[in-house]
């Protein structure tokens, strides 16, 4: 009985002497610096995936509507990338030592010009309230910033590949692995200690510095006016002591008429701490139950600590307090003029509200969703706010769940669109099963729902029981776009997803030319499907010592695997004690993608041009990040057919190296 894999013979690996190559071969001497090949490749994508993820925060806090699209900032990444990778194994001059320049000119015009913020559209909501002029239009600055990040990162992934090419496939993409991961979670522990981006900045011009010639000549000069361009306009914001950062936003802070702070995320209003006496919007929560006083309250979204302060006015016995960000509650336990969070009745929970509720075991007399409205993306997600799985029917359905006998459910906001109060009604009747209070006012479509698992529990005027009349569909876990109206891609998402894919095809073309480059980078059809997928630095391990002799079969299991989670829904894994349930969970989520990475990794080293391989799977990457946007219509699940697709398209176009390996003699 035979076994499908063989392990390998330890394969002959690039010593540091031999990564450096000769001169004008795409080799890392053309790069200068002070580190070995290998140091220099770990650097240099530590550096590609640190600067990826500054630019999405900091284009996020600075050009506010790009809060929205973090995943454009991503995409450009990834087309910029896998440019770069394609001009090093094109041309023997080098971008990357323009570089700093480029980082410096993009940062340069962000500070210039200013972006038009009101923004709401028919089909999805956005801004309503602040509207600075500009001298350019929004879509003109998006075009803008997708092109100038793609040609940083592409002046970055140049010098990745340059170094990449020297060592053999699997070893380079170990490298560049370990050097991303280090990269991202670099910049993951700036972000929770609340470092300002000029430290960001520093640790850039740090790594670039390492990786360039500085002898004295024009280049030289050229370069380091690029990296005072960068971080000058840091250094002098980081003076600013009204600005902290946050692992989420730019916060703005000032002191305001009430003697409360006021705050702006990312540019845009956020909270303003007030006395909280006689405000409707607080007292409509408590009027509009049978038993306005006493009871556990819990507040999700506590932020300026008003919700909880009018909690305490009624007698609450105690309040459990959830923020999800650190540096806002620092603010609100200082300034709040009430003094809500030096109650001893008050816990402060720093958490996301949907973990919290979900990992409790504790019941509640009220639940209140204080104004959760977080005004940013997560990042490198296509539509999907901090706060879109507070707003689910699941969701909800916890919320009921942690209520005790007689409890009341309510939520609050300035909803911007009275459709969107609508589908939360609706939301709340199905979870509920009765429809819920909705007390609402003109301005910005502020409005008050208030709920409850006992009817005799709401004390509701007849003119505000909620009838449906709009049939808005309530949100889910697998489709969480509560600010989407319909199942539809917005037409702003469809034309900058045009546009992209057309400089996308256009950067290409430019750079492999009609002949023998966009030959061979054709042959490697296959990698470019397999590009909506992640790599992960396991399956490289596994493929560095393992050969499949019958790598076509590995289609089938990632098909199984892919069919797998789509049948089964991961809410029916709720049920599961908590140990299995982890295990399913992490089964579920990660046995495709590390099939997917075998099957990448597995045809990868054997690319004669690594390169160009890794190049061309970068662009697929991009597509696939293009594709997400499809969840905005299908849900996520859905998306586990379109990756089948490309996985489909993979073997089509990537079949001839998927024949079974010889067996040895």
């Amino acid at each position: 009985m035979s076994i499908d894999t063989d392990v390998a013979e330890p394969a002959a690996t690039t010593t540091d002497d031999d990564a450096d190559g000769p001169a004008g071969t795409g080799a890392t001497a053309s790069l200068g610096g002070y580190l070995s090949p290998r140091l220099r490749l770990f650097s240099l994508t530590f550096l590609m995936l640190f600067v990826e993820l500054a630019l999405i925060r900091w284009l996020g806090a600075n050009v506010v509507y790009m809060s929205y699209y973090s995943n454009f900032v991503l995409l450009g990444s990834f087309l910029g990338i896998g440019l770069g990778f394609l001009w090093a194994g094109r041309s023997e001059r080098s971008l990357f030592p323009y570089t700093p320049v480029l980082l410096g000119a993009l940062v340069a015009f962000v500070y210039a010009f200013d972006v038009p913020l009101k923004w709401t559209t028919r089909e999805v909501i956005f801004f309503e309230t602040i509207e600075p002029q500009s001298p350019l239009p929004r879509w003109l600055v998006l075009v803008v910033l997708f092109v100038a990040v793609a040609i940083v990162m592409a002046a970055i992934g140049d010098g990745v590949a340059r170094t990449f090419g020297r060592f053999e496939p699997l070893e380079a993409y170990r490298l560049d692995l370990l050097g991303s991961v280090s990269g991202i979670a670099a910049f993951s522990v700036l972000s929770f200690v609340g470092a300002r981006p000029v430290v960001w900045g520093v640790v850039i011009a740090a790594v670039l510095l390492l990786n360039l010639s500085l002898r004295l000549s024009l280049g030289t000069l050229v370069a380091g006016g690029g990296l005072l361009l960068l971080l000058v306009p840091l250094a002098v914001e980081a003076t600013d002591h009204n600005v902290i950062w946050s692992p989420y936003y730019r916060i703005t802070h000032h002191v305001n008429d009430a003697g409360g702070i006021g705050t702006k995320v990312n540019q845009s209003p956020h909270w303003e701490q007030i006395p909280s006496e006689g405000s409707p919007l607080y007292e409509t929560v408590y009027q509009r139950t049978t038993r306005p006083d006493g009871g556990d309250v819990l507040v999700i979204g506590a932020g300026s600590g008003n919700d909880v302060a009018v909690a305490l006015e009624r007698d609450a016995e105690h309040v459990d307090a959830v923020e999800i960000d650190q540096r806002l509650m620092d603010l609100a336990r200082t300034g709040h003029p009430d003094e809500p969070y030096a109650d001893p009745r008050v816990d402060i929970h720093i958490d996301d509200g949907r973990a919290y509720l979900e990992r409790s075991d504790k019941k509640w007399d009220r639940i209140l969703l204080a104004l959760p409205d977080s005004l940013a993306l997560v990042q490198g997600q296509s539509a999907i706010r901090l706060e879109s799985y507070l707003f689910t029917v699941e969701a909800l359905e916890a919320a009921k769940e942690h209520l005790k006998p007689g409890g009341s459910f309510a939520m609050y906001n300035y909803y911007r669109q009275d459709w969107l109060v609508d589908r939360y009604a609706n939301t709340i009747a199905e979870v509920f099963d009765q429809p819920p209070c909705v007390s609402r006012w003109p301005l910005y479509s502020l409005a008050v729902l208030t709920a409850a698992d006992d009817a005799s529990a709401l004390d509701c005027p007849a003119e505000e029981v909620w009838a449906a009349d709009s049939g808005d569909e309530p949100v889910s876990d697998d489709r969480p776009f509560p600010y989407l109206r319909d199942r539809t891609v917005p037409t702003d998402y469809l034309l900058a997803g045009f546009a992209m894919l057309a400089l996308s095809v256009a950067g290409a073309l430019f750079i492999l030319g009609p002949g023998g480059q966009l030959r061979s980078a054709l042959q490697y059809g296959d990698l470019f499907f397999m590009g909506v997928l992640v790599s992960v630095l396991v399956a490289v391990a596994v493929s560095q010592r393992v050969t499949f002799k019958r790598p076509a079969l590995l289609y089938c299991v990632l098909l199984a695997a892919l069919a797998l989670a789509f049948v089964i829904p991961p809410e029916s894994l709720l049920g599961l004690a908590v140990v299995p349930r982890f295990v399913a969970a992490v089964t579920l989520a990660f046995f495709p993608i590390f099939t997917a990475n075998l099957v990448f990794t597995q045809r990868f080293k054997a690319t004669a041009s690594s390169t160009v391989a890794f190049g061309v799977n970068l662009l697929g990457a991009m597509v696939g990040g293009l594709l997400e946007y499809a969840a905005l219509i299908t849900g996520f699940r859905g998306l586990l057919l379109l990756v089948a697709v490309a996985y489909g398209l993979a073997f089509l176009t990537g079949r001839k190296h998927l024949l079974p390996t010889p067996a040895a003699a």
